[in-house]
């Protein structure tokens, strides 16, 4: 779903301490998250995940979300390891395939005082559509927005608020998975007396009325979290305060774990080391299930991606028990369809198609349209985003795609923030991405992927697919639905817009006596923060949380 970290060192933290002197709250949490000396009361998380933004209008990342899940509300939300939509902000359900009504509950405020009520929801449903951010995710509300790319807002009449606490939402086309996109965070509600209408709120100004408040920010490096005294919900905060810290690389946060410099390690840490961690008898290596899903993304706007026969031809030769083994130590599974095991609907269709790893198959498929071999090509990576072994996996399927000579691959890698532009503006022909589900909605693994071109603008257009989408979206029977997303597996296989690597699972490394990790690891990827709790050093006195104000 953006980074460029690096790891906080005892000399760097001092430096940056001293240079927000102003702020007393940021030189406190910055030594505390670096010392090992939390409080009662207090967690710290390791990640080398980063931000791309606080505001839920300019995010469509990992790292940004799970920020976004505990400073805002939305109106609904999944349960840990549930899969269907419970009341959070409000209560919600279909009145009818093309009609949403949800009801506010009374008395909610955020952290700055100021009362939520249905003209926030609307107001930030809007915005979100309309700043149409590059890095977004207003993709995800198309059943209300007006489908205008040049002059993208909501549709004519979509969003009603006949008093303070009723939204009604009248979709423009039939979405059996809308109740479940109201509980991902682009639908977090923002104050409209705070962020602005047609841009993006600074990353540390932003405030909401989730179960935290945003208290200290410095980005790629540290965020705090402190427990919101005004939350009225069903996240109670477990920790009064919680210490992120970016760690930049998987070897950084290793380190960190096992120097108890923090009390829980999620993403990204290698396969070996997760191994290694397993040995540590201070810390627990914890595995949920998942729904982890990496791919190659054809771009069809070069002259190498648009040509079909060159797609199947890479599709026919990628060997994904080789990725499996050799990259990722055996750790996760070969995906053999967009959708992942699990989902209703899901079939491997890239196997029925194509078989076991053939390169004579290849050639022929080449031979067969008039293409010239060895195809150069261009395959893009990213070396901070998804863990350290992407380089491996980038480096074996360059190996596969040139065993026979039908490929001439050059490898160009691109730091996160760039590479999210350079693979929309046709940098690279064959590109690796990851993906974790927005709703637990076999939908999720589809219309993100195939309509226009989908999230990461590859330029594939399909009138049959964007026809099999809108079917699947209206279909209320089950195991009509099912064979519709059947149809469409298969016509990703013959298309190969992308070409499905593998499925893994959620893992974290936790301190001893932590509670609530296990419990948040899920198919969702939500890391519930809220649920979390650290031993604490109960000989230290609990304090309140800091204030960015003081």
């Amino acid at each position: 779903m953006n980074r460029k970290t690096k790891l906080i060192s005892l000399a760097s933290a001092a430096l940056l301490a001293a240079s927000m002197s102003a702020c007393g709250a940021v030189k406190d949490a910055a030594e505390k998250s670096i010392e090992n000396k939390p409080a009662e009361g207090e967690l710290r998380l390791g990640t080398t995940e980063v931000v791309t933004a606080m505001d839920p209008a300019g995010s469509y990342d990992f790292g940004s979300w799970n920020m976004q899940y505990s400073i805002f509300q939305q109106l609904m939300s999944i349960p840990p390891n549930g899969d269907q939509p419970e009341d959070d902000a409000a209560h919600c359900e279909a009145k009818d395939p093309k009609t949403v009504e949800c009801k506010l509950k009374e008395g909610l405020k955020f952290s700055n005082g100021n009362e939520l009520t249905s003209s926030d929801v609307l107001f930030s449903m809007k915005r979100n559509v309309e700043i149409a951010d590059p890095n977004g995710s207003s993709v995800l509300l198309g059943s209300i927005s007006n489908g205008d790319a040049k002059n993208p807002g909501l549709a004519d009449g979509a969003i009603e608020t006949p008093d303070d606490l009723t939204v009604v939402f009248h979709l423009n086309a039939a979405d059996s998975t809308f109740l479940k996109v109201l509980t991902t965070a682009t639908t977090s509600i923002v104050d409209e007396e705070t962020f602005p209408a047609d841009e993006k709120l600074a990353d540390d100004k932003v405030i909401g009325s989730g179960p935290y408040t945003l208290d200290t920010y410095k980005k790629d490096e540290l965020t705090v979290l402190a427990a919101n005294k005004s939350y009225e919900g069903t996240k109670a905060p477990a920790s009064k305060t919680i210490y992120i810290t970016s760690y930049g690389t998987s070897a950084n946060l290793k380190t960190a774990i096992e120097n108890d410099k923090v009390d829980v390690a999620w993403r990204t840490l290698s396969p070996q080391e997760l191994t290694d961690l397993g040995s540590n008898d201070k810390v627990d290596v914890i595995t949920g299930s998942g729904s982890e899903f990496r791919y190659w993304v054809w771009q069809f706007g070069t002259k190498v991606g648009k040509d079909q026969a060159v797609r199947q031809a890479a599709a026919q030769i990628i060997d994904r028990d080789r990725i499996s083994e050799r990259a990722y130590d055996g750790t996760v599974e070969p995906a053999y369809s967009i959708v992942p095991p699990g989902f209703g609907g899901q079939k491997d269709s890239f196997e029925e198609k194509y078989g076991d790893p053939d390169p004579a198959a290849a050639k022929t498929i080449l031979d067969e349209a008039g293409v010239k071999t060895p195809v150069k090509i261009t395959v893009g990576w990213n070396p901070d985003h998804y863990g350290p072994n992407t380089v491996d996996e980038a480096q074996e399927l360059e190996k596969q795609l040139e065993a026979d000579g039908l490929f001439d691959v050059t490898l160009q890698s691109d730091p996160w923030e760039e590479y999210q532009t350079l693979y929309k503006q046709n940098a690279y022909d064959l590109f690796i991405l990851g993906w974790y589900p927005d709703i637990l909605d076999a939908d999720n693994y589809l219309t993100p992927f195939l309509r226009d071109g989908g999230f990461f603008a590859n330029n594939y257009q399909s009138d049959e697919v964007n026809d099999l989408l809108s079917q699947e979206l209206a279909e209320t029977d089950e195991g009509a639905r099912d064979d519709i997303i059947g149809q469409l597996q298969d016509v990703t296989a013959e298309d190969v817009p992308l070409i499905p690597s593998w499925n893994g699972k959620n893992v974290a490394v936790a301190k001893k006596g932590v509670t609530g990790v296990k419990e948040t690891l899920d198919p969702t990827y939500i890391f519930r923060l809220w649920m979390v709790k650290a031993p604490g050093d109960e000989s230290s006195e609990a304090s309140e949380s800091p204030s960015a104000s003081e």
